[in-house]
C-alpha cells in the first residue's frame, strides 16, 4: 500500500510540473505606434498629377510594434501583413477617396489612422452598347413583366442576378391607364437625347411639380398614390453620356432626362442588364427609393 501511495504522489507531482511547464506568455504587449500612410497613384507625374487614368493606387503602411495591417475601402476589409494594398478606383473622372487603415500588435492591440487620394478614372463605354443606345427609339417595354418596379435603396439587392425590386414589379401593361407607354427616347451619337412626351408623362407627382412647372388637376385617386398618370409636358431635350462606377455602367441624363417614369433624383440610371435592343435601369429617386424601368428599341 505504502507503495501505491509513493508512485500515485511521484505521478501527481510529474502531471503538475508537465502542466507548469505548457504555460506561455505574451512578453510585453506593445501598441504600434508612428502610424505612416502613403500612396502612390499608377502614372502621377508633374503633367499628370491625379494619374494614368487606369485608376490602380498602391498604399502602403508602416508602424513600429505592427505585426499586421487591416485596410479599409468603402466598408470592405482588406488583410494586408506586409503593409501594402494595390486597389483600383473605377468611378469615372477626378474624385477623391477615403481609406482606412488599422494597424494591430501583440495581443491584439491597434491603432488606427485613415488618408485619402485623388485618383483620375477614364472609361471608354462598350462600342456596342453605343451603337444599341443610338439605333432607333426606345420606349418602357409595356409587354414585358418587371418593366418597372420599386424596392428601397437601402435593400441588400445588388449584382445583375439579385438586382431586382421586391416591393412592386409591374405585370404587363400594368400602367395602360397612364402616359407612359408611348413615350420615346431618341439618344444621338453626338450625345444628345431627345424625349417624346407625346403630351403627357407618367411619375411622382413631387418631383414633377417642382421640376416641370407646378401643380396639374388630377383625380383623388392619383393624389393619393402621389403620382400623376398624365402630367403635360412637351417634348424636351437633355444630353446623355456612359460612365463606369463601382463596376458598373451607369447611363447619365443631363436636365430632366428619365427613362419612362419620373421619380427626380439626379438622373443617373446603372444598367443592371442590356442587350442590343433591351435596357434594365436602376435609379434612385427623390424619396431615396430603387426604381426600375425596362426598355427597348424595338417597336
Amino acid at each position: 500500500m505504502k507503495r501505491i501511495n509513493f508512485l500515485l504522489i511521484v505521478l501527481s507531482l510529474f502531471i503538475y510540473t508537465s502542466c507548469e511547464q505548457e504555460d506561455y506568455e505574451f512578453g510585453d504587449i506593445l501598441s504600434p505606434t508612428n502610424l505612416t500612410i502613403s500612396a502612390a497613384v499608377q502614372g502621377a507625374d508633374a503633367d499628370n498629377p491625379y494619374g494614368d487614368g487606369s485608376g490602380y493606387v498602391t498604399f502602403t503602411a508602416t508602424a513600429a510594434d505592427a505585426i499586421t495591417y487591416k485596410f479599409i475601402q468603402n466598408g470592405v476589409e482588406y488583410m494586408q501583413p506586409s503593409g501594402v494594398f494595390t486597389t483600383r478606383f473605377t468611378n469615372t473622372g477626378i474624385h477623391i477617396y477615403p481609406i482606412e487603415v488599422v494597424a494591430s500588435g501583440t495581443a491584439g492591440v491597434m491603432s488606427n489612422g485613415a488618408t485619402s487620394v485623388e485618383v483620375l478614372y477614364t472609361f471608354e463605354p462598350p462600342a456596342d452598347l453605343v451603337a444599341a443606345l443610338t439605333t432607333g427609339s426606345w420606349r418602357v417595354m409595356a409587354e414585358s413583366a418587371g418593366h418597372l418596379g420599386v424596392h428601397s435603396a437601402d435593400s441588400n439587392h445588388t449584382g445583375v442576378d439579385n438586382d431586382i425590386p421586391v416591393w412592386y414589379s409591374a405585370g404587363p401593361y400594368d400602367k395602360a391607364d397612364t402616359g407612359m407607354y408611348d413615350d420615346r427616347m431618341v439618344f444621338s451619337s453626338d450625345g444628345s437625347m431627345e424625349y417624346q412626351t407625346q403630351g403627357t408623362i407618367l411619375g411622382k407627382d413631387i418631383p414633377l411639380e417642382n421640376d416641370f412647372g407646378g401643380v396639374q388637376d388630377r383625380p383623388q385617386d392619383q393624389i393619393d398614390a402621389g403620382e400623376y398618370w398624365y402630367y403635360s409636358a412637351d417634348n424636351f431635350n437633355s444630353t446623355w453620356s456612359i460612365s463606369e462606377q463601382d463596376g458598373y455602367l451607369v447611363l447619365n441624363l443631363t436636365g430632366n432626362g428619365f427613362t419612362g417614369f419620373y421619380v427626380g433624383g439626379d438622373h443617373t440610371f446603372r444598367i443592371t442588364q442590356w442587350s442590343s435592343n433591351e435596357m434594365y435601369l436602376k435609379t434612385i429617386g427623390f424619396d431615396n427609393n430603387a426604381w426600375y424601368t425596362k426598355i427597348t428599341n424595338q417597336e
